[in-house]
């Protein structure tokens, strides 16, 4: 036996367990995965309403501001119905080119009516992908639903070519008392109200990403996990309180002797 055993760290979550929808960590993937496949079909319309038709802008000016541009690979992860993709699909044009991976084939099946590109079911904590293949690896809203921040991150990072970008599309809970206040009462009331239109499911996943947004860890504990993870210079980036746009570049490669 080896004097030094490996030590096994504990995973770095995005928020505790949400008792009011699942019992305990172990069943989190569980519900996670039902969440999306029951509410897929809903998915996009869920989208429209919760941003007030400001999503599409907003995702380009993100993916613009953390230099995807034309030739680019870019992989897009937890991609769901593929409105990141989209917008990366344009952006990286004909030289380009955008893969999309998610663990729901529900959400894969509803971005195949949106989006033509290489679609891969997978999940983001496995991901099934070779070395150094991506100059960009692109995630929308979907870090608080990952069950490992350091295993997510260490895997964007074998995945990312040298001087490869990550960019993190997110929501976090904002510090000012009256937006917090303002924010809970639209995403967590109003919108599952007005997404019961849909159905139960539908109302059930807007209740839930509010309590992700209400309970996900700080800022802080994603841009140490990302230098954790070997990133070089992760920053965070928001317009206002509940945006936030995590980056960071994986080192280059030394130059050859």
């Amino acid at each position: 036996m080896s004097p030094h055993p490996k030590r096994i760290r504990d995973p770095v979550v995005p928020h505790p367990p949400l008792r009011r929808f699942y019992p305990n960590e172990s069943d989190h993937r569980r519900f996670v995965g039902d969440l999306f496949d029951t509410g897929a079909e809903h998915y996009e319309w869920i989208n429209r309403v919760m941003s007030l038709g400001s999503g599409s802008r907003y995702r380009r000016d993100a993916l613009c501001r953390a230099g995807v541009g034309p030739g680019m690979t870019v992989l897009d992860v937890c991609a769901g119905s593929g409105q990141v993709s989209r917008v990366a699909l344009e952006l990286v044009g004909g030289g380009g080119s955008v893969v999309a991976i998610d663990a729901s084939l529900r959400m894969l099946n509803e971005a195949r009516t949106y989006v033509d590109i290489p679609l891969v079911s997978g999940r983001v904590e496995k991901l099934p992908f070779a070395e150094n293949l991506a100059d960009a690896i692109t995630m929308g809203y979907a870090l608080r639903h990952v069950s490992d921040l350091r295993e997510t991150f260490r895997g964007f990072h074998r995945v990312l070519k040298p001087g490869g970008t990550l960019l993190l599309i997110e929501f976090e809970r904002p510090r000012s008392r009256i937006l917090h206040g303002l924010f809970r009462a639209y995403l967590g009331v109003v919108v599952p109200t007005i997404a019961r239109i849909k159905g139960r499911d539908a109302a059930r996943m807007m209740s839930y990403f509010w309590e992700t947004i209400e309970f996900c860890v700080p800022a802080e504990t994603i841009l140490d996990t990302l230098e954790e993870a070997g990133f070089d210079a992760p920053k965070k980036y928001g317009q206002m309180e509940l945006f936030a746009e995590y980056t960071a570049t994986k080192p280059a490669a030394p130059p050859p002797f």
